[in-house]
């Protein structure tokens, strides 16, 4: 009986991580380039019981007896799949269409990335107008410098195509001015390794291999990057509540089979009255 005990505890602890990631997910439904994540499982040891040679005779059973010592959290997976394209009217919200990522740069001197493209502009501490996240981070071009406003040029003058690059319109002539610069976007062969932080950044690690910067690696397929659009959340919420009453259920039988566990342990105790 104490074995149903403790494996009916190890599934409602792990039901309970399983929730609190479907409940995750659900929260960051609005966030912007967030990729919802999967609770994976696996059984823990198991404990044999009888083996295949236990007869008297020493004669092979073709099947033993193992009981399971139930299960535990194995990893949250991350699913990179595209999310939906929200049209913006503000000109510094970018969406990428494709396995791309942008690169920015935090407060400790770090690269990181996402695919949260609601940008702004803001001043450096030399007085010139960036390119940032919503934190003030600034994101990064192609050769890791920060996307900056050309002198004498106004902000709302700024271009940038689908390809990425960067350019912007001179109010005099009303020509377009290419200034040799584009987004730095980056592909993993793991994103699902990828260590994730808070808003939205991701950091690569040796579970997602090295940044792959498109355009330079061969083999890459091309990220479009498509100006005044967002890319919202892959979050599917009529399947995470799906998920959600699964896992709710799950959670109960386990309660249900430590109560069942317990009548059983009371029964036997209450033998010799």
């Amino acid at each position: 009986m104490m074995r149903a005990l403790y494996t009916a505890a190890t599934g409602m602890i792990a039901e309970q991580t399983n929730v609190d990631t479907i409940a995750n997910n659900l929260s960051n439904v609005n966030t912007t380039g967030y990729k919802t994540e999967r609770t994976e499982f696996k059984s823990l040891l198991y404990q044999t019981i009888q083996t295949r040679t236990t007869t008297a005779n020493g004669d092979e059973k073709p099947v033993g007896a193992q009981v399971g010592l139930g299960t535990r959290v194995a990893a949250n997976m991350s699913i990179y799949s595209q999310g939906s394209l929200s049209s913006s009217e503000n000109a510094t919200d970018f969406a990428l269409e494709g396995d791309g990522f942008f690169a920015v740069r935090s407060i400790d001197g770090e690269t990181y990335y996402t695919r949260n493209g609601a940008f702004t502009w803001a001043m450096d501490g030399n007085g010139n107008t960036i390119l940032t996240t919503s934190e003030g981070y600034p994101v990064l071009d192609t050769e890791g410098n920060e996307i900056m406003v050309p002198e004498g040029v106004a902000a709302e003058a700024m271009r940038f195509s689908t390809d990425g690059s960067i350019g912007y319109v001179d109010p005099d002539t009303n020509e377009y001015i290419d200034l040799n610069q584009s987004f730095g976007i980056y592909q993993f062969n793991n994103p699902a390794g990828l260590e994730k932080h808070s808003s939205s950044l991701l950091e690569a690690t040796d579970a997602s291999g090295n940044p792959l910067q498109e355009g330079v690696t061969a083999g890459l397929s091309t990220t479009l990057v498509h100006q005044y659009y967002l890319e919202m959340s892959n979050v599917q919420v009529a399947d995470e509540m799906v998920n959600l009453i699964i896992a709710q259920r799950a959670y109960e039988l386990n309660s249900k089979a430590i109560q069942t566990a317990d009548s059983m342990l009371d029964t036997a105790n209450n033998l010799r009255r």
